[in-house]
């Protein structure tokens, strides 16, 4: 198959996220994949559930993301882009959030990266959450270069604890 033409994996995920905004069965199964990383159940390294204040319902809303690590540092990385509720959420929470991994309950503060550090995180992340790929408008492989073109569209938040 030539490689322009998406699989069919990712023709699905891009459909579960019509116009960047999760669809109705997309939000059942982050609730699910959501509640599972809590847990830890049938999870990978890296996979946790991000709980962040609604910026209007002002109750938490949970999603499951994957945490991408950049020499020593944690990262989480919006694939949906700027429109992405949890990213609004966070920048009105100023930053404040916990993470749910393996039982552990870790309040988080995130801090927003520039638009010209985020492309090694980028490389990183669509190493490690292959389910983003089809979201982001990149190779995993192709050049810094080509990544720090689409870094404005992706929102990238370094994760640190709120001790």
């Amino acid at each position: 198959m030539p490689a322009h033409v998406p699989s069919l994996l990712a023709r699905v995920k891009r459909r579960l996220y019509p116009d960047g905004r999760p669809s109705a069965l997309a939000r059942a199964l982050n609730a699910v994949i959501a509640r599972q990383h809590a847990l830890g159940i049938l999870t990978t390294s890296g996979s946790a559930t991000l709980v962040v204040r609604g910026r209007r319902s002002g109750r938490p809303v949970a999603l499951p993301l994957v945490i991408a690590s950049v020499g020593g540092a944690q990262f989480v990385v919006s694939m949906l882009g700027e429109q992405a509720g949890w990213v609004r959420n966070v920048r009105a929470a100023g930053g404040r959030a916990v993470l749910l991994q393996d039982r552990r309950r870790v309040p988080v503060h995130l801090v927003e990266v520039p638009v010209e550090e985020r492309a090694p995180v980028l490389r990183e992340y669509l190493a490690v959450a292959p389910g983003a790929r089809p979201h982001i408008a990149v190779d995993r492989h192709a050049p810094l270069a080509e990544l720090a073109h689409v870094a404005a569209d992706h929102p990238v938040f370094q994760v640190r604890r709120a001790d």
